[in-house]
């Protein structure tokens, strides 16, 4: 009786694991047969902080242990200090962690470094990466723009973002304003737009002193011209003209904002959108679920967004996100098990579970699916953002100018550029006082 139970339960397995693989399309399942054979029993450790990403991996991750047989730990660290922990990890050659969630704003300091490997052979490996990942889905502003370093693949991206336009469509109606299609018309309509009702603003956007002003600087610069570092020869060019202007531009569309703008964060620029006290917001795309959410925001029934208006220089987009990767310190044996699990969570098999999970999208299938568009109307509209995003891709500037020094630049000229909104100073004599400073810092 006891060996007829055992039978059962037996059978009863197989038939589970069997269901299980039939869930399966035929090439996914016989992959996933293939890692189970040689990585089954592997344990490996995910360096990761706190994001949408984490959550999304985590939800997927028993699946994907059940079907493979490779365990997963994860390091939940606090985004300030993953950087931090990832450099000192790989000095002292600890090998503790095998995949890596690597910020893009980082990239440029992991990669001399060593922290992370060339995925190149690991996606030119026809048995571990098959047909069905599809490295070309994921879009070529965030695989060229948040994902390599000099031409080098160091990530796969799971969360991009680029920035767009929102407005207030029952504003722009009642006053009969259409949409701007150049920064000018912005900056015209966020001074019509201001003191218009009692309490309403033109713009939100993100101008908190240092780094926050710096990248909200960062939002129009480009299209007007500027730059802060020559991407070729790291001359600076921070009182370049064109630089100069695009900040006196920043600063006069700020000042059609709330008047203590001055301190905001992204997080306080979006509630200022979302609690209807502007009629205009500029910032990431990743923020829409906020604002299009009736329960977090007062204006989601009455909200459009516009890829960001062209300028004098060209229609560019922002262009951050995260990626994972693989640390160069992951023991051999682990490194291949460490790619199956990238392959599986980032693949386009399971692309809209992951995003369905909170994922941020990073696939150009993903936004153009039908199901998900239904889910979230803004897709068409920010895949549109990410092909202006593009456009400084393909004139070789990366958004985040890809050097270590960079984050210290941001912060000297964001704090110079606070200077100037509260009027101490112009931008002429801020920027020439940074353009010092900043020489300085490259010369170190």
């Amino acid at each position: 009786m006891r060996r007829l139970t055992w039978l059962m339960v037996g059978l009863w397995i197989l038939l589970l694991v069997s269901f299980a693989s039939a869930e399966l399309p035929p090439e996914v399942a016989s992959w996933v047969n293939m890692v189970k054979e040689k990585y089954d029993g592997t344990i490996i450790t995910c360096a990761f902080c706190p994001h949408p990403t984490t959550d999304a991996m985590q939800a997927m991750v028993d699946e994907f242990t059940e079907l493979t047989g490779i365990k997963v730990r994860w390091d939940i660290i606090e985004e300030g200090y993953l950087r931090q922990k990832l450099l000192l990890e790989h000095e002292a050659k600890t090998g503790v962690y095998d995949v890596l969630l690597i910020d893009a704003f980082n990239l440029a300091e992991y990669a001399p470094s060593g922290v992370a490997v060339d995925l190149k052979p690991f996606l030119e490996n026809k048995e571990l990466t098959p047909e069905w990942f599809d490295y070309q889905d994921i879009l070529p502003a965030y695989r060229e723009g948040i994902g390599m370093y000099q031409g080098i693949i160091y990530g796969i991206p799971v969360a991009g973002e680029t920035r767009y336009v929102g407005y207030r469509k029952d504003l722009f109606e009642k006053y009969g304003q259409k949409l701007p299609e150049t920064m000018d018309d912005m900056l015209n309509l966020a001074k019509f737009f201001k003191g218009k009702e009692e309490s309403l603003y033109g713009m939100a956007m993100r101008a908190q002193k240092g780094i926050h002003f710096g990248s909200g600087w960062l939002t129009v610069m480009y299209s007007l011209g500027g730059q802060l570092l020559d991407q070729k020869t790291w001359e600076v060019l921070v009182n370049n003209p064109k630089t100069v202007t695009s900040l006196e531009y920043f600063v006069d569309l700020l000042k059609q904002g709330p008047p203590d703008i001055g301190v905001y964060t992204h997080e306080e620029a979006l509630s200022a959108f979302t609690s209807g006290r502007t009629a205009m917001w500029f910032d990431a795309t990743a923020l829409t679920p906020w604002i299009i959410d009736p329960t977090k925001s007062m204006i989601a029934d009455r909200v459009g967004f516009i890829p960001p208006p062209a300028g004098p220089a060209g229609a560019y987009g922002a262009l951050a996100g995260w990626n994972v990767g693989i640390s160069n310190d992951s023991p051999e044996q682990k490194k291949e098990a460490a790619w199956a699990f990238i392959v599986w969570m980032t693949g386009k098999h399971k692309a809209k579970d992951y995003v369905r999970l909170g994922g941020t999208p990073v696939r150009e299938s993903v936004y153009q699916d039908e199901e998900l568009i239904k889910e979230n109307w803004t897709f068409p509209i920010q895949l549109a953002s990410l092909e202006r995003a593009y456009n400084l891709v393909k004139e070789g500037i990366s958004w985040i100018p890809p050097h270590p020094k960079f984050m210290k630049v941001l912060e000297v000229v964001g704090s110079y550029g606070s200077d100037v909104l509260v009027g101490s100073m112009s931008a002429q004599e801020a920027l020439d006082k940074a353009q010092i400073e900043v020489e300085k810092i490259m010369a170190e």
